[in-house]
């Protein structure tokens, strides 16, 4: 199933599912993601038989938000690509050496946005704008210490999400999370597809163009921590929540690691893509 929150006609946000490229209001069924992420099997099963027998909405008549507000920081995995992990490396002047656990951080809720909203540019703030488009996973129940092999139990399902980073703002501080957590920087979607639909999240094309022109070219066979892993890893000594957001890793292609670098300008159109999942599309907007 895929699950979206969206607005029409500038009604407050409502819950909906997508089939055959139509909406079904669910509003009345639930009031929002997260309750969508905790229903029992029985719940979805309703679920599936009210979208049997209620109207549709063409897709285009809606304005389709971000999926899902997290209830806590974002949790990112970074140079989990080994490629990416080598491109920063060199472009830092540092040695070539890939992780040996997953690199950790967060981004704050405040820059979560909608697939097709604006990624603001304010030049006074950061003028180095980067790409990183990912496969994020959205965890479906509470655990801790979950072993690897039960790990894809606690798996609602994934969503497109672009790590938009501040480069310059990153290398100032030395760290992650204030050049990865300016509002905006963080469009996901469009949509959140339930585990069931991608059998095998270990096997999708991902892709990000920037006007058209491919800047990312990747799978998901290439992370070095698979999804198991990273859950096994997050959850240990750690509660992970119903609804907790984790980004996958970004693969080789990013604007900072180029010769000479690329950064993304206002009127710029990114576009982020993983198979089976969706595709966002973000203009570039001066503020």
């Amino acid at each position: 199933m895929k699950f979206v929150r969206y607005e029409v006609n500038g009604r407050s946000p409502q819950i909906g599912l997508v089939v055959d490229n139509e909406l079904i209001d669910l509003s009345g069924v639930a009031p929002s993601m997260q309750a969508i992420i905790t229903l029992s099997d029985e719940g979805m099963a309703m679920i599936a038989q009210h979208a049997n027998s209620s109207q549709r909405l063409p897709l285009e008549d809606v304005k389709l938000l971000a999926p899902l507000l997290p209830r806590r920081n974002i949790m990112c995995l970074g140079k989990n690509y080994a490629d990416h992990a080598r491109e920063m490396q060199m472009a830092n002047a540092e040695p070539i050496e890939l992780p040996k656990f997953p690199v950790v951080f967060t981004k704050a809720t405040t820059s979560v946005s909608g697939p097709y909203d604006p990624i603001p540019f304010d030049p006074l703030v950061s003028e180095d704008v980067d790409w990183e488009v990912e496969l994020a996973v959205i965890i479906g129940k509470e655990g801790k210490n979950i072993p690897a092999e039960q790990a894809m139990e606690y798996v609602f399902g994934y969503m497109v999400l672009n790590d938009v980073t501040a480069r310059d703002l990153q290398r100032q501080g030395k760290q992650f999370f204030k050049g990865k957590s300016l509002d905006g920087y963080c469009p996901t979607g469009p949509w959140l597809v339930t585990r069931d639909e991608l059998p095998n999240p270990h096997e999708l094309d991902v892709r990000c163009l920037v006007n058209g022109v491919e800047k990312q070219a990747s799978n998901t066979r290439n992370m070095i921590f698979d999804i198991p892993f990273t859950i096994a890893y997050l959850s240990r000594g750690m509660t992970l929540l119903p609804g907790d957001i984790i980004a996958t890793g970004t693969p080789d292609g990013v604007g900072a690691a180029r010769t000479p670098p690329e950064f993304l300008r206002p009127g710029d159109v990114l576009t982020s893509i993983v198979e089976g999942v969706g595709e966002l599309r973000n203009l570039v907007t001066a503020v």
